[in-house]
């Protein structure tokens, strides 16, 4: 969603990278650039007017000035003021006191509120609650039937006493007040502690919906109201948050579309002009596609910082414990690491999602975003279907697998043996990686650790040199000979006890190293 604005900004920056000193012009120049890419990201007017200026206002002043690095100071009041106008912080749902805590939906029609609605009640799901959804949307074709599917898929129940029109040829004649209201009791007769309202949207903001959504909100009173807007509606996203601002009094906001390939500006404008905060983030079309708004996590991936924090709380949520400290074990045992090990590494790693989002999550991803753009994730399905066609035999021993076993392998996944050759030889490096950090040699390649070049292996010219074994027998056993001679005439030459000072072995008093008691038996 906001690579265009990411690239312009992060190019940006890098004009002022080796600056000791920021000039004015230097400013105006950053300034005026910043400017240009949230105009063309479709930031409201008002909106980059109040952003620039504040950014100039701080860069000009004493805390730049006094800075080692101006530029990297720019950067950070860039992300600071990016954040502010995103929400400043993350604003989480205020449940009721007295359950259930009810949350109505409102929005245009194609916003996606039905479909959020589901991804809502599974994230509260998931979150402990026991959510109801009512479908009080009875003007939309096929509103009803979807929002129960979305309930089915969530394992969420679904109050629905009216069906609905099932065509746009159809009239509306249910009452979504009374449905709304129903809702409610029915929630609260069922103890289910959050109940979420959804509504009907419509093409353009008009009289006629605005009073029907003030009318369902006096009816239910609703603790939380979030207005569900598509991310990609450009400009106009201002216009509509102000009218549903004025008609429904809105408390948050939800984005809607953020993985599209428009330009997202409407992100940076609705928090600003409403002072009402984003909440939630819809980020795919599948239900678990959903997201708490961190807008300090937002400007992060803006700027191309990463957001490794999402990160770890994917991996937290979606990481098998009883696997992870089954492998810690075996590491810490200093045990192979076999290919069954990396099939379930791969699959804890594929819970967590698509690969290629987690990797635009990584600091300075934007840098390789066309080889993430190209990287295919049916790879991960070959990878897997290769290490499935082997033998279990050949999964703990891969140095079985001989020609005849790779054209088997490679067959019975349906790849080139080129292929398996290649998954082969990157798991031997990854295994002897493994086995040399379970040593704690650290990991080989990186300078300045433990087992890595230039660190305690000796190489080059001041290698000490073996001298090469003869491979005539008899000069090898002549060899062998005059090596043991050497030994044994340099051993005769070392005093006795030598190890132990400079006294022999008859003067070896050890009562005089003052040990412990009955520490002397070990030293006879």
């Amino acid at each position: 969603m906001f690579n265009s604005l990411s690239d312009r900004l992060t190019a940006t920056f890098k004009n002022l990278r080796g600056k000791g000193r920021l000039t004015e012009a230097d400013v105006d120049a950053t300034v005026r650039e910043i400017r240009r890419a949230l105009l063309d990201a479709d930031v409201a007017v008002p909106v980059v007017r109040e952003f620039t200026a504040k950014v100039r206002e701080r860069a000009l002043g004493a805390e730049v000035n006094a800075a080692l690095n101006p530029g990297q100071q720019i950067v950070k009041i860039v992300n600071e003021e990016l954040v502010v106008i995103l929400g400043g912080q993350t604003r989480r749902i205020r449940l009721a006191k007295n359950p259930p805590t009810v949350i109505m939906l409102a929005g245009l029609q194609g916003a996606g509120k039905t479909t959020l609605a589901g991804k809502l009640s599974k994230w509260l799901k998931g979150q402990g609650h026991s959510p109801l959804l009512v479908a009080a949307d009875l003007q939309r074709p096929n509103a009803v039937k979807q929002l129960q599917v979305n309930g089915e898929r969530a394992g969420v129940p679904v109050f629905a006493p009216h069906p609905g029109v099932s065509s746009e040829f159809e009239s509306a004649t249910g009452d979504p007040v009374a449905v709304a209201r129903a809702g409610v009791a029915e929630a609260r007769a069922k103890l289910h502690d959050v109940v979420i309202v959804d509504t009907a949207g419509r093409l353009g903001v008009d009289a006629e919906l605005m009073q029907q959504a003030a009318d369902i909100r006096a009816a239910i009173s609703p603790d939380e109201v979030l207005f569900v807007i598509d991310a990609m509606i450009g400009q106009d996203a201002v216009t509509t948050a102000r009218a549903f601002d004025e008609g429904v009094n809105f408390t948050g906001v939800v984005l809607t579309k953020l993985d599209g390939d428009a330009r997202g500006g409407a992100a940076l404008s609705v928090a600003s002009v409403t002072g009402k905060p984003v909440m939630f983030a819809s980020t795919g079309e599948g239900l678990e596609d959903f997201e708490l708004f961190h807008p300090d996590r937002m400007a992060g991936r803006i700027l191309d910082m990463g957001d490794v924090l999402t990160l770890i709380e994917q991996a937290e949520k979606n990481w098998d414990k009883d696997e992870a400290a089954r492998m810690a074990q075996k590491f810490a045992d200093q045990e192979d690491f076999t290919l069954d090990d990396f099939l379930a590494q791969m699959q804890q790693i594929r819970n967590m999602g698509s690969m290629k989002k987690m990797l635009m999550m990584m600091p300075g991803a934007a840098s390789m975003r066309q080889q993430l753009e190209n990287f295919d994730e049916r790879e991960i399905d070959r990878v897997e279907a290769i290490v499935r066609s082997m033998t279990p035999h050949e999964r703990l021993a891969p140095k079985i697998i001989n020609g005849s076993r790779r054209a088997r392998i490679a067959r019975g996944s349906g790849v080139q043996v080129s292929e398996v050759n290649g998954l082969l030889e990157r798991f031997g490096q990854a295994q002897k990686m493994m086995k040399k950090m379970a040593q704690g040699g650290g990991i080989p390649g990186m300078p300045g650790m433990a087992g890595a070049g230039g660190g305690a292996r000796k190489s080059g010219k001041n290698a000490p040199k073996k001298k090469a074994r003869s491979g005539n027998p008899a000069k090898a056993a002549q060899q062998l000979r005059e090596a043991e001679e050497k030994r044994a005439s340099t051993a005769k030459s070392l005093p006795a006890g030598a190890a132990f000072g400079q006294q022999g072995a008859e003067g070896f008093d050890p009562a005089s190293l003052n040990l412990p008691k009955g520490f002397d038996k070990f030293l006879k």
